[in-house]
């Protein structure tokens, strides 16, 4: 089957994104034509984050998400391999699996009852002398997701069938992720499930900020600050200096930098061993992105280190995203440091943290006024720390200022060069 061009057409979007001068359409918040474009060239051919190692412990267990707007499953197989398919019965389209987690032994479609099993194969049709000789059941198993493969804990899958390896992809972004993943060799954990929430936003505007922006901290999250310490910020805190690392394949990091630096709940800054991470991870890790930071993996992973806040902006359209979030902590923590870091991330980062709750009006308020005509066709500027991009022989990588938009600017060139680049399912028309 062969679909006419006329429903791919593609957009050649180099006159939106002014990486180099630092500035931005807004369209590509809005257009329809361009998130669909989106969700072939950028979500489609990219690592994409699924799941956290942890999730999985026994053959049978799974987790459900999406990867851009395609449902998926994600599974332990009979040979302890993690895999994923997407959540898709052949016969007529329907899930083939409506929970959220749990484990069984096979996937069965609610609808006409396929069943497939761990390793997507299609082992039970109802009324199967009904189908022609030619049916072959070994060609309607689940379509699988090609390559998954796991950094550090975290699971990432992409459809593309001949992709860059994910170390490779995440490039010099791992070491700034081994701040929050690597403090021993245990590794980390999930407490506390996945909390999940809507937004009215485009996704792009919470993955840059994660990337990119610290500038907003002091304004947007002014009352909370106030709120966690009794009394305004003093001056040291609102004019602290740090670095933002800018990965040329559209991650981001931004984190203050001082000998001091520690985490936030003090359960957790009281348990940690500030000296053995600076043995395990150097000091110049321990001093930036352990702790008090923001990054995202691009195109839509993100991770704040000082209150073990992992989380996806899943796309639901051009204004809309969904929020999936999960709390990670090292599995060396004893229980009480455990829950000390879920009810700390719970009150800052929760779907009603004190913190997030001035981001999501911050994106649904951007958003909603980015329809408009004149509005729409005004462009935005991602100037702050223009050239100011260097190796600081500290920092792996090219940094900026922590106040910057360094890491925004990269984020959305390498948005660019994926919205104008074929992907692998556009070869062959």
């Amino acid at each position: 089957m062969r679909r006419p061009a006329e429903l791919t057409r593609n957009i050649d979007v180099s006159g939106l994104v002014d990486a180099e001068g630092g500035l931005l359409d807004r369209v590509i918040f809005t257009d329809r034509q361009i998130y669909q474009q989106e969700l072939r060239r950028v979500f489609a051919p990219s690592w994409l984050f699924l799941a956290h190692a942890d999730q999985f412990h026994k053959p049978g267990d799974f987790f459900t998400t999406y990867m851009g707007e395609d449902p998926v499953i994600v599974t332990l197989d009979r040979n302890r391999r993690i895999r994923a398919f997407l959540n898709s019965c052949r016969h007529r389209g329907a899930r083939v699996c409506r929970a959220d987690h749990g484990t069984t032994r096979s996937f069965t479609c609610t609808y006409h009852g396929w069943a497939f099993d761990l390793e997507g194969k299609l082992v039970g049709v109802p009324n199967r002398d009904s189908y022609p000789d030619s049916f072959d059941t070994r060609e309607w198993g689940l379509v699988e997701v090609p390559h998954v493969d796991e950094y550090r804990g975290l699971i990432f899958g992409t459809w593309n069938p001949d992709p860059v390896p994910l170390r490779e992809a995440l490039g010099g972004m791992a070491w700034y992720m081994d701040a929050m993943l690597d403090h021993d060799e245990e590794g980390t954990v999930v407490v506390g499930g996945v909390h999940k929430w809507v937004l009215e936003g485009n996704w792009k505007l919470a993955a840059e900020q994660f990337a990119t922006d610290w500038y907003h901290v002091n304004m947007s999250h002014a009352s909370a600050l106030m709120t966690l310490s009794g009394k305004p910020p003093k001056d040291e805190i609102v004019h602290r200096t740090g670095r933002q690392y800018v990965d040329p394949g559209g991650h981001g990091a931004g984190f203050p930098v001082h000998p001091k630096n520690r985490f936030d709940a003090r359960t957790v800054h009281e348990w940690m061993d500030y000296d053995a991470l600076r043995e395990r991870l150097g000091g110049a890790r321990v001093e930036g992105p352990l702790t008090n930071g923001h990054a995202t993996v691009f195109p839509n992973f993100s991770y704040l280190p000082v209150n073990g806040s992992i989380r996806v902006w899943h796309p639901k359209g051009p204004d809309r995203m969904e929020v999936w979030a999960w709390t990670i902590v090292d599995k060396s923590m004893p229980p009480e440091v455990r829950e000390a870091q879920r009810l700390y991330n719970l009150r800052t980062f929760g779907p009603s943290g004190i913190f997030e709750q001035d981001d999501g009006e911050n994106w649904s308020e951007v958003q909603a006024i980015s329809h408009g005509f004149i509005t729409n066709g005004v462009a935005l500027n991602y100037q702050m720390g223009l050239g100011t991009e260097r190796e600081d022989g500290r920092y792996p990588g090219r940094t900026s200022e922590l106040y910057s938009d360094a890491a925004g600017r990269s984020f959305y060139a390498r948005w660019r060069e994926l919205m104008n680049t074929p992907a692998w399912h556009e070869e062959d028309q």
